[in-house]
């Protein structure tokens, strides 16, 4: 039987086939019990994608990653958590290809097949004898049960609370395929086109130009909808790996789509959590937003409720205070008629025609106390722009664990 003292939120999914994982402490990390060095391997080609940071100051990892996707003849992914590679100039490049050829030495493929992930630090070189033990200690216990999955998403962990898994499977021209995704992230968070750590594989067979395209759309409607507290990442990333080892050729149309609407979901299931698990976090935030001229305009209004320091304590606090959303979306940058807006907070309408309507503030307080989740809904018009977006509440917390990180 599985067994792990691991804290999970919902059971762990299967693996696609001819895929193996595994992660070690390697010793990056101070504590003995928290691995730090993680191997993703396909056992045949993969077509590989990615998506990652548009913050102009990127990792080593994402500048070689970028020239390897979209690509085929991929065989993995190797990880290392506790230092980001970031801001390391020359020699961080050089570490991340050694990361990179070392992988490939130890599964008996090219260097130039494997892909590279790094989280943690910023501005600090990697101890490269201890991330290079650490690859052969993971090569050595690949496997491909729940054991190996959960290890695996451990090894991608920094302040995450617990591991970050999801999955799920699809019918393709008769052939059952699956996906499975792992992810790490619980601050430094608020992605453009990326966010923090993820890994998706999948066993069905996809042309590299489709990978690509499946992804950046899921990453845009999911990671690109979470926020933490704003701070984009030097290091965000997500790849996304097709072996095709449950047969067949690659996906085309209805197949291609169905593929599409899975990982949509996986990436979703990531994104919610990465937020659900936001550093000293008590609450999660949904913000749905319609109406919009467009969905760019949708996402700065729910970025800007997201991100407002004044929103995030007053749902930390149980406070229906409906002024502090409304003003919020006022200064998003997007034009709007404030006549035009119906807010409701877990279902309850608390504005509407430019005004307050009367509520139960003590009711509306409790299910807020009551419920991990707060729901807030904002309609902003009549056009056809809508989002969901996940955020987190702002905790006494979230600045003790962001003030020592360092020191």
């Amino acid at each position: 039987m599985f067994v792990t003292d691991t804290p999970l939120r919902h059971p762990v999914p299967s693996l696609p086939r001819g895929y193996r994982l595994g992660a070690v402490h390697a010793g990056i990390k101070r504590n003995a019990s928290r691995e730090d060095v993680t191997l993703v391997v396909s056992d045949r080609p993969a077509a590989a994608a990615g998506v990652y940071t548009t913050n102009l100051v990127y990792a080593a990892p994402v500048a070689l990653d970028r020239s390897r996707t979209p690509g085929r003849g991929l065989r993995g992914v190797v990880i290392n958590s506790g230092n980001a590679n970031a801001c390391t100039g020359s020699r961080g490049l050089d570490d991340a290809r050694r990361m990179a050829e070392v992988a490939g030495r130890e599964l008996g493929v090219a260097g130039e097949a494997m892909l590279v992930m790094s989280t943690g630090i910023i501005g600090e070189f990697l101890p490269m004898a201890t991330v290079e033990q650490g690859i052969a200690a993971a090569a050595a216990v690949l496997g491909d049960d729940e054991q190996a999955a959960v290890t695996a998403a451990r090894g991608m962990m920094t302040t995450d609370t617990r591991p970050k898994i999801a999955g799920g499977g699809f019918i393709a021209d008769g052939t059952a395929c699956t996906v499975f995704g792992m992810a790490k992230g619980a601050a430094m968070i608020g992605p453009k086109l990326a966010t923090m750590l993820a890994v998706v594989i999948t066993d069905a067979a996809l042309e590299p130009e489709d990978a690509q395209r499946l992804l950046a759309a899921a990453a845009e409607e999911t990671f690109n909808c979470v926020s933490v507290d704003g701070h984009m990442s030097t290091n965000d990333t997500v790849l996304f790996l097709a072996n095709g080892a449950a047969g067949g050729g690659p996906l085309q149309g209805a197949g291609l789509e169905a593929c599409g609407r899975t990982l949509h979901a996986v990436c979703e299931s990531l994104a919610r959590e990465m937020a659900d698990d936001g550093e000293g976090a008590t609450h999660v935030m949904r913000i749905e937003v319609t109406g919009a001229a467009g969905r760019d305009a949708a996402r700065q209004i729910a970025r800007t409720i997201a991100d407002s320091p004044l929103v995030k304590t007053a749902v930390h606090g149980a406070d229906p205070n409906w002024g502090r959303i409304v003003s919020a979306a006022g200064y998003s940058g997007v034009a709007l008629d404030p006549a035009r807006l119906v807010l409701r907070l877990n279902g309850t309408l608390l504005f509407q025609a430019g005004a307050p309507v009367s509520f139960d503030a003590a009711a509306v307080s409790a299910s807020i106390q009551g419920n991990r989740e707060t729901l807030i809904e904002l309609a902003v018009g009549d056009g056809p722009g809508r989002i969901r977006f996940h955020s987190s509440d702002l905790t006494a917390d979230y600045v003790r664990l962001n003030a020592d990180y360092h020191t």
